[in-house]
């Protein structure tokens, strides 16, 4: 700042003149390095009332414990469970805004937790992933066969998923009605983002289920890898029967138990009962029926989407 005036570096910097006497105090006592701008505030870790070793300890057990299997109330945490567990452990209390403090330290955040039954088993999973799925993808390679995954839903008059206008602070109340009714759809996709369908209104049965292989196997001139669920229809005397008589069209493969997140087709679902809320006015089975193949045929024509279900963070494990 030597030979200009403080007002013209005021001005230059658009800073008081009190700001640049503190600039050249500071180059006077320790030339340029004292110039340098330096993190305000305590450093981070400093004053702490956990150290590192409680802190790494309360993250492990909010990671891979509920707060009821450590002598705590209920199947998620919050902050407040978060700070009862750090009394138990410590008997040191934090406000919320603490906790929530250490959590956002900790990588956390706040989000909607995944359903699992409790009957799953984790080592069938693994199984699944890393061994049963490659070598249904290394047969189909080699005999030229198309892999497809399937699933079936059903889809009632009276189903509430979406959000409606209300008066602020009174939650609206849906009214049901006893004549209600209900289609159903059975369909399988490909990661080739090919989707086949059949809509129905009857029960999910084995007979629906050879339909539906009737139907399939007329697409196709090659194999079918077909991999579903253990639906007592799927396993059934009758479709056992139908795969006997043809060994060379359709191969089943089934998911473990319990693991409906580990099959694409399951997106498909969730986004048809999403996206019928939104518009559907059927007020017959027929009406709904036909919205229903709607969504189906409009989505036939968007492979990209179909692609898309197959990057579920669950289902990943498929192009991999």
């Amino acid at each position: 700042m030597a030979g200009h005036y403080r007002e013209d570096v005021a001005a230059i910097f658009g800073v008081s003149r009190k700001a640049v006497d503190g600039w050249w105090a500071r180059w006077q006592a320790g030339g340029r390095e004292a110039l340098v701008m330096r993190p305000r505030g305590k450093p981070v870790g400093v004053h702490q009332v956990l150290d590192e070793a409680e802190q790494a300890a309360v993250r492990q057990a909010v990671l891979e414990h509920r707060p009821c299997d450590v002598g705590l109330g209920g199947q998620l945490w919050t902050r407040r469970p978060v700070g009862e567990l750090i009394v138990k452990l410590y008997r040191v209390r934090l406000t919320e805004p603490g906790v929530g403090t250490y959590l956002k330290r900790w990588g956390l955040s706040f989000q909607r937790p995944d359903r699992r039954a409790v009957e799953q088993d984790p080592e069938a999973v693994a199984r699944w992933c890393e061994e049963a799925w490659p070598t249904i993808r290394a047969q189909a390679r080699a005999d030229n066969g198309e892999i497809l995954f399937a699933d079936q839903v059903g889809v009632r008059s009276d189903q509430v998923t979406g959000r409606t206008w209300g008066e602020k602070g009174r939650t609206p109340v849906v009214r049901r009605t006893r004549n209600r009714f209900s289609v159903h759809a059975m369909s399988a996709i490909s990661t080739k983002g090919r989707m086949h369908l059949m809509v129905f209104t009857e029960a999910f049965t084995a007979e629906v289920m050879v339909r539906f292989l009737d139907r399939l196997i007329g697409h196709f001139d090659r194999q079918v890898h077909l991999i579903v669920d253990g639906h007592s229809a799927h396993r059934s005397r009758k479709v056992r029967t139908w795969l006997a008589d043809h060994p060379d069209r359709v191969e089943p493969h089934f998911l473990p138990s319990y693991s409906p997140e580990l099959n694409p087709d399951e997106l498909v679902n969730a986004d048809l009962k999403h996206s019928l809320p939104r518009q559907h006015r059927a007020r017959s089975q027929a009406q709904l029926a036909a919205e229903t193949r709607r969504f189906f045929h409009r989505r036939q024509r968007q492979p990209h989407i179909v692609r898309g279900y197959f990057g579920g963070p669950h289902v990943r494990y498929i192009l991999e």
